[in-house]
């Protein structure tokens, strides 16, 4: 897989995994959870979300699917437009 340094020295995966529409339907949950490893297991540890995403279920999925990775892993994020202020970003954040 193709990386990226970053300026820190971090080296990120050029692919990573999307999770909009993960984790809002039950039904999926399993399917979903083996994608997300399945990806990881390929080398793809960036993994995109955002707290709108299912209004935060996606995340809690990665949780639920990689928690344990959690140090192996780039997480990339987003908030909700109201939430991108300074004052309200580390709270999303920390959520």
């Amino acid at each position: 897989m193709r990386c990226v340094t970053l300026p820190g020295g971090d080296v990120v995966p050029s692919m990573g995994q999307g999770t909009w529409k993960m984790g809002e339907r039950a039904e999926r949950r399993s399917d979903e959870i083996a994608a997300l490893r399945a990806g990881v297991d390929l080398g793809m540890t960036l993994i995109d979300t955002a707290e709108m995403y299912g209004d935060g279920a996606a995340e809690t999925l990665i949780c639920e699917a990689l928690g344990n990775l959690r140090d192996q892993l780039f997480l990339v994020s987003k908030a909700y437009p109201q939430n991108a202020s300074r004052s309200r970003l580390a709270g999303a954040c920390e959520a």
